[in-house]
């Protein structure tokens, strides 16, 4: 009995019957109904019982009228109340809990996915699936030259572009400063490049305006494909290198994690303002993959 209300009232603060406060109400006002028909039959049993042993001290007609007419509407009134006051309890520590999971899902800043909710979304992928990882290109000039604030406003607007190409309902996460990822599954090459180019295509051209001056904005973009069955580690790797190599070569640009094996071996290495801001970080981050 003690399990089947633990399951109940989990399901209650995932907000499954209990949806809404209207929906709590109509579940009390049912509920109550049912209880006020057990509780007369009860009354109307006791009754019985209690001529059958000569105890009931008046006459059964008066008594099942009087029966009738009380504990109906009285058990109702009773319960709705009680049912209510748990129901809506439940409800709101349910709200409660949405909330909190949201938020401890979501990178506040950016209001996309943070990290913990982005290997979520990997680890419930299956089949093919592609990573981009993208870097906001000279982002600590930015930052050393105009301020945090112009900083968080340019992660900002990278991050609605990123919404605006992909939808509100893809796999797409800010993963460190200035630094996000994208998870697409299902799709060939062309089409993840396709979606990378929109996506360096919508920063480039966003516009942004700061403190009167007009700041150009671009991305840097390393992609990376596989089978999400053989886990996270070894994608992220394939797309970090490949980003590395978008910057190395100019910045504000894609590269696929097969141009790796392409590129010369005495390919230059950019310094340190060229690349992501904490490659050991992100690096880090990835051994929290499947592997």
């Amino acid at each position: 009995m003690f399990d089947l209300v633990h399951v109940w009232v989990i399901r209650q603060l995932t907000l499954g019957e209990f949806s809404s406060r209207q929906a709590v109400l109509w579940k009390a006002a049912a509920m109550a109904a049912k209880i006020a028909i057990f509780a007369y039959g009860l009354n109307v049993i006791g009754h019985f019982v209690l001529v059958a042993l000569g105890l009931l001290p008046y006459p059964l007609v008066p008594a099942l009228m009087v029966a009738t007419m009380l504990t109906p509407p009285v058990s109702f009134i009773v319960a709705v109340i009680a049912y209510s006051v748990v129901g809506l309890a439940i409800y709101d520590l349910g709200v409660s809990r949405q909330r909190f999971e949201i938020l401890s899902r979501t990178d506040m800043l950016s209001g996309l996915m943070n990290r913990r909710a982005f290997l979520d979304a990997f680890e419930a992928a299956r089949g093919p699936v592609a990573l981009i990882l993208l870097d906001i290109d000279r982002f600590k000039s930015i930052n050393d030259t105009l301020g945090h604030k112009a900083g968080d406003d340019v992660i900002i607007q990278t991050a609605k572009c990123l919404t605006d190409v992909l939808g509100p309902d893809q796999a797409v996460a800010r993963i460190g400063g200035e630094e996000f990822a994208v998870l697409v599954t299902g799709q060939g090459t062309e089409r993840v490049m396709e979606i990378a180019e929109a996506i360096r295509s919508s920063v480039e051209g966003m516009g942004l305006a700061i403190a009167g001056r007009s700041v150009s904005v671009s991305v840097s973009a390393g992609v990376s494909q596989g089978v999400a069955e053989l886990g996270f580690s070894e994608l992220f790797s394939g797309a970090d290198r490949a980003l590395y190599l978008a910057k190395a070569a100019g910045r504000n640009r894609i590269v696929h994690a097969r141009e790796i094996a392409e590129t010369a071996v005495g390919a230059s290495v950019p310094d340190n303002d060229q690349l992501p801001a904490d490659r050991s970080r992100l690096t880090a981050w990835a051994s929290l993959g499947r592997n």
